[in-house]
């Protein structure tokens, strides 16, 4: 060998594996013999070559040929190729962490909105009645069976069961709904055009509403009458509704008339139909009823009835239940 010309490659002091000259540690076993850029650019370059990944100038065998060794994990930590990353269930409990504490912290904001704001108080508007039974929706607009509140409003307007009413103060009415919301909306003692059909025709009454109170003031006045109640002399409800044959009027025809009653004596026969009560209307069972029990006991009544096709009146002095 010329002495003059340096050989390209030397052993390692520590390990006596092969390594180039040039360079001041070892690949395998990571012994340093100084520092400088060239050694640290190969560090990176070369980690941790096994026994066996170099050839007998120092290059390594393969580019890609690691091995075990202290350099490696450096390496490893600086490039972070290997660093250590949080699982799919630890970011779900993070998530959730941070989603519980959001919710505490805006339910302890809204329980002290209240202490800053006071409750809003809705005042609403008492219901004005009429002294019905009931509305029920029908084809034109609303109906009901009776007068219930005598002196009421409806039976001061001139109002009786059977009636359609279409129109309330200027107000369509086609459900029960609308006209209970109208009854809502109205004042109590306000007095409103109410547009209804009889028989088939457009008829029109003012009806003069009143509070809860009134009516049932009304009602306990009626109840409690000295006079008590009239009896017409049928089984109380045995009557049925019917269309009279070519008209529009309804009327009301009777069943079993009881005998030796104010109804019989008078003369009142099973099957005649009744359409007006001393001057009232009568088109409902219900209405007939409560006219019934309305009339004074021992007075006398004007009956108008249709048998066989004629019409005709007989008085009926009633009795007392």
């Amino acid at each position: 060998m010329n002495p003059e010309i340096e050989p390209a490659v030397t052993t390692c002091g520590n390990c006596h594996m092969p390594m180039p000259v040039g360079l001041r540690f070892c690949r395998n076993c990571g012994f340093r013999l100084g520092e400088g850029s060239a050694e640290y650019t190969e560090t990176v370059r070369f980690q941790n070559a096994p026994p066996g990944s170099f050839t007998a100038n120092g290059a390594p065998s393969s580019p890609y040929s690691y091995g075990p060794g202290p350099i490696a994990s450096a390496a490893r930590s600086s490039t972070g190729r290997h660093r250590s990353r949080m699982s799919g269930t630890t970011w779900m409990f993070i998530g959730l962490l941070i989603f519980f504490i959001t919710a505490g912290a805006f339910t302890a904001i809204v329980k002290r909105i209240p202490r800053s704001f006071p409750p809003r108080v809705v005042m609403i508007a008492p219901k004005s009645y009429a002294g019905v039974d009931d509305f029920e929706t029908t084809d034109a607009g609303v109906t009901f069976e009776n007068i219930d509140t005598p002196d009421g409003p409806a039976d001061k307007a001139g109002l009786v069961g059977g009636d359609i009413i279409t129109t309330v103060d200027g107000q369509a009415v086609h459900s029960k709904s609308e006209m209970t919301d109208v009854m809502r909306r109205t004042p109590i003692g306000k007095t409103v055009d109410v547009v209804y059909i009889r028989d088939g025709e457009i008829r029109t009454a003012k009806l003069t509403t009143i509070s809860k109170e009134e009516l049932d003031r009304l009602k306990e006045i009626y109840s409690g009458r000295a006079e008590g109640r009239g009896q017409f002399g049928y089984e109380d409800g045995d009557a049925e509704r019917v269309e009279i044959p070519n008209t529009k009027m309804f009327g009301v025809r009777l069943g079993e008339i009881l005998p030796n009653r104010p109804a019989d004596l008078a003369g009142v026969k099973q099957g005649d139909i009744v359409v007006a009560f001393d001057g009232i209307p009568i088109r409902t069972s219900d209405e007939f009823l409560s006219r019934v029990r309305r009339a004074l006991p021992y007075s006398t009544i004007k009956l108008s009835i249709i048998r066989e096709g004629a019409h005709l009146e007989i008085p009926v002095k009633m009795g007392k239940q």
